[in-house]
């Protein structure tokens, strides 16, 4: 059969990689075209557009490139249309795939969307097209199915891709000696991997190195920049950088300064103690504040619906605070409280297969639709 795929960012490649791994053991006569990556560009098929030409960070960056998103936007329907394949599958990047979901629908195209956009989280009428769009929704957060529920419609969880990322991980028993660490306790810096975040929060994170002794300070560092990028916010500091072995250092790794997003979740599966840090642009914090209507920013206290790690946020986002909150984490009960509510955190999670599941009912999806035989 047929499958199109539309991923928009890096995430949205490595899980859609995966998902076509997985869609082609349960059909050998997949074939694939998709917007997306090099990781699902590996995995075969046609790379029509790479996500790199297509993510955009923030209100006021989607406003200066509206030109080229409008122009992408119009080359997907185009191509999807030219092709009419057996199903299109979108994974994330809401702002871009629920417009091609509605275009699709509209032209008699099944609809599959990988993992739910955050319509929870601001415009929550948005379920309302996604109920009208989308023919099958699947979520990776447990919340979420709750969510769709009340709303009239019924989604399945099929679990977490990063619960798949994580149980293929084999921990290096020589990364501290590989990369010339000492035997004391780790605090693991994970700053992002845009240059707003790493600009934004380094500095402030490299800044609890003189109020905190008796810790080693690494940073995971992003492949797409250089060690002399990180080296002008790291100064003479006794700070060491990683590159692109997150999960290595997480293992090892005895407490963590986190900037907001994925990396959150990730930390708290790997057990790691953990403040998050968000600092945003000011116009763009502005207006999030207006429409977003969630109490917590950090996957892990959502997921949990209450407070779990502390989230320091734009002003409360400065040296001070951070030493403070890293400080009751790393001994005592505020430590023992947060590992014994990651622990609840991975029950509510349930476990690795995520890609297998989707797949399984998207094949399922389109064999049992008689109008597509």
């Amino acid at each position: 059969m047929d499958y199109y795929l539309v991923a928009g960012e890096a995430s949205g490649d490595l899980h859609g990689a995966n998902l076509m791994k997985a869609l082609k053991l349960r059909d050998p006569q997949a074939n694939f075209r998709y917007f997306g990556g090099d990781k699902m560009q590996a995995q075969g098929g046609e790379l029509v557009k790479h996500y790199a030409d297509m993510a955009f960070m923030g209100f006021t960056e989607v406003v200066l490139n509206l030109r080229t998103i409008l122009r992408n936007l119009k080359a997907c329907k185009k191509d999807i249309l030219a092709h009419r394949p057996a199903v299109l599958i979108l994974i994330d990047f809401p702002g871009f795939n629920l417009k091609i979901a509605e275009f699709a629908k509209k032209n008699g195209i099944r609809v599959c969307y990988y993992i739910s956009p955050k319509i929870w989280a601001w415009n929550q009428k948005r379920v309302l097209k996604i109920k009208r769009d989308v023919d099958k929704m699947f979520c990776i957060l447990p919340f979420e199915v709750d969510f769709y529920r009340q709303w009239g419609m019924e989604v399945d969880y099929i679990g977490n891709p990063l619960l798949d990322e994580i149980a293929q991980f084999v921990p290096d028993p020589d990364f501290r000696k590989k990369n010339q660490l000492s035997e004391q306790p780790i605090i693991a810096l994970l700053p992002g991997s845009r240059k707003q975040e790493i600009e934004r929060l380094l500095p402030d994170m490299l800044s609890t190195i003189d109020q905190l002794k008796g810790y080693q300070y690494v940073v995971a560092a992003a492949p797409n920049f250089t060690q002399a990028y990180y080296m002008q916010f790291i100064g003479d500091r006794p700070v060491e950088l990683v590159f692109a072995q997150t999960y290595q250092l997480l293992h090892q790794a005895h407490a963590a300064l986190v900037a907001s997003g994925t990396a959150t979740l990730e930390t708290a599966l790997f057990k790691v103690p953990q403040v998050v840090l968000y600092r945003g642009g000011a116009i763009s914090v502005a207006i999030a504040r207006m429409v977003i209507k969630i109490r917590f920013i950090s996957l892990v206290n959502l997921i949990m619906d209450r407070k779990v790690v502390t989230e320091l946020i734009q002003q409360d986002c400065n040296p001070q605070q951070i030493a403070k909150e890293l400080s009751a984490i790393v001994t005592g009960e505020g430590r023992a409280k947060m590992l014994a509510d990651y622990d609840e955190l991975s029950t509510k999670m349930g476990t690795a297969g995520a890609s297998e599941r989707a797949a399984k009912l998207i094949v399922e999806f389109i064999r049992d639709d008689k109008s597509l035989m």
